[in-house]
């Protein structure tokens, strides 16, 4: 663990982060985190915090934040579409060799709608790429 902590801290929230100035400067030497913006992943709004003026080093510190941010997201996204489909192949494991009647009658139709539905949306998307690769 490191010895010295960071300039900046931020609070993950949905969309974005609350931004915090980091202090162990003070006469008790305790750390103090000082509120400075809030942040909105999604559309890139920075809005200082209490009527606060924002420095370059914040904005650039901020802006660093979000856009690793961004790509940690993406990461994510495209990490749990392969567990998905891990799961679609431990889910048909499942139904051919462990699952009851009765299970099977329990999420049989779910199924089938949500994967008709995925199908129909993957056949859509890939005509459209290869329609665009034709084109262009």
């Amino acid at each position: 663990m490191s010895t010295e902590l960071p300039d900046y801290f931020f609070r993950v929230r949905d969309n974005g982060a609350f931004v915090y100035r980091v202090d162990t400067e003070n006469r008790q030497r305790r750390i103090e985190m000082d509120q400075i913006a809030v942040i909105n992943i999604r559309n890139g709004d920075i809005k200082p915090h209490g009527g606060r003026t924002l420095s370059d080093t914040d904005l650039a510190q901020i802006r660093q934040w979000m856009e690793e941010r961004r790509a940690l997201l993406a990461r994510r996204d495209i990490d749990d579409i392969h567990r998905s489909v891990d799961h679609l192949n431990l889910t048909a494991q499942w139904a051919q060799s462990k699952a009851t009647d009765d299970q099977l009658d329990e999420v049989t139709d779910r199924l089938l709608l949500a994967m008709h539905d995925l199908r129909t949306v993957l056949v859509r998307k890939k005509a459209d790429r290869l329609t665009k690769k034709a084109g262009g």
